[in-house]
């Protein structure tokens, strides 16, 4: 049960973060990145992008969690976890040490309980 929560946290977190780069760029990211709007407007493009590649990896944890396969759903789990973890110590080192919290922590941790069946 654990890991099914901590699992569906970090669904959350990127379905935000695909919210965030796609859909809603323009309106939140001065306040949620402390950039200026001018700047915001020059990334859209970029932020929509990489908005897609979360999305991608949001497929790939949705998959891991419905899949009645459970070689299928552990392999997808996993990967998808790992993926997130990674991209999380990638943006921690690029961007901000925050993002391994938001990102890395989570993921870790529900491929930890998932791991030991907690």
């Amino acid at each position: 049960m654990i890991a099914k929560i901590l699992y569906l946290i970090v669904v959350l977190i990127h379905l935000y973060i695909v919210l965030l780069e796609m859909v809603f760029w323009k309106r939140r990211a001065a306040r949620v990145f402390r950039m200026p709007q001018a700047l915001v407007e020059q990334t859209a493009p970029m932020a929509s992008n990489q908005g897609l590649y979360n999305l991608f990896l949001v497929v790939a944890l949705l998959l891991g969690f419905a899949l009645s396969d459970p070689r299928l759903s552990t392999a997808f789990a996993a990967y998808a976890l790992g993926c997130v973890g990674v991209a999380g110590i990638w943006g921690a080192w690029t961007v901000s040490p925050r993002i391994a919290l938001v990102q890395t922590v989570p993921a870790l941790l529900a491929l930890a309980a998932r791991y030991f069946g907690i």
